[in-house]
């Protein structure tokens, strides 16, 4: 099952989608809810981050290939760091380049939406307050973040630099699935969850030792190998195996 979440004229709701048509649902899809019985094509209406965080937690250095491309050594525990939710944007929103940006890149990413406030959870029941998948674009702007590691929230965390979506999707196993990144039409990113330094669980479980976890809340679990930095006019795309793919442009800031 996959989870919209849209605005129809002036109204913001969530829905079922299937194919090209969205059916309104009556409540959250965190709770028991029910099918309203309205119906709305793709064309109709605006999708919107599939659900609005309090926070985004972001693993960083968890593929192997990727850890092995920056130089670094796999970690022995699980690196992360948080993201503001005022850097989201979702399907098909432009990623604005900051003014005086050198290098911005995209980073493909595996989404992983909470379903249930946790906290302390043991590792094999992790998987239990997940609602479901998306795909993410963990934006960085790598000439801060190369030049002093103390700028890694705002190398991570300008306006537009959380692009999410296009929707939630149910019953994957996190733990094997393609992630695949295109930055106008070429493949720049593949490589596959299993090959994670850390699993979906394991990770869920670790955060959850320091932070409570609630619904919506948002964990990405890091990128493969082969980010790049991203021009005015690109489109960049992250496709994630079961989910589909989140489309974005990227636009310079003189040009909003």
């Amino acid at each position: 099952m996959k989870i919209v979440r849209f605005r129809h004229n002036d109204n913001i709701s969530f829905g079922e989608i299937r194919e090209e048509r969205i059916t309104g649902i009556d409540g959250s899809p965190f709770i028991n809810y029910k099918k309203t019985g309205k119906y709305y094509s793709l064309d109709e209406v605006k999708l919107l981050p599939p659900v609005v965080p309090s926070k985004i937690v972001c693993i960083g250095m968890n593929y192997s290939e990727h850890i092995a491309e920056i130089g670094a050594e796999p970690p022995e525990e699980p690196f992360f760091f948080l993201k503001p939710p005022s850097s989201l944007i979702g399907h098909g929103d432009a990623i604005i380049l900051p003014q005086g940006s050198e290098r911005v890149d995209y980073e493909g990413e595996l989404a992983v939406i909470i379903k249930d406030k946790m906290k302390n959870v043991v590792e094999d029941k992790a998987l239990d307050y997940v609602l479901g998948y998306s795909c993410f674009n963990d934006v960085t702007e790598r000439f801060l973040l190369m030049k002093d590691i103390k700028k890694l929230t705002m190398a991570k965390g300008f306006d537009t630099f959380s692009a999410f979506g296009p929707c939630i999707t149910r019953g994957l196993d996190p733990n094997n699935l393609d992630i695949k990144t295109y930055l106008n039409g070429t493949l720049m990113q593949h490589d596959n969850t299993k090959n994670c330094v850390f699993s979906v669980q394991y990770i869920l479980y670790y955060v959850s030792q320091c932070m409570t976890l609630y619904p919506g809340d948002v964990v990405i679990t890091g990128t493969p190998k082969g980010v790049a930095p991203m021009r005015p006019g690109d489109v960049i795309e992250i496709e994630v195996e079961g989910v589909g793919m989140l489309r974005n442009i990227v636009k310079d800031h003189e040009a909003i």
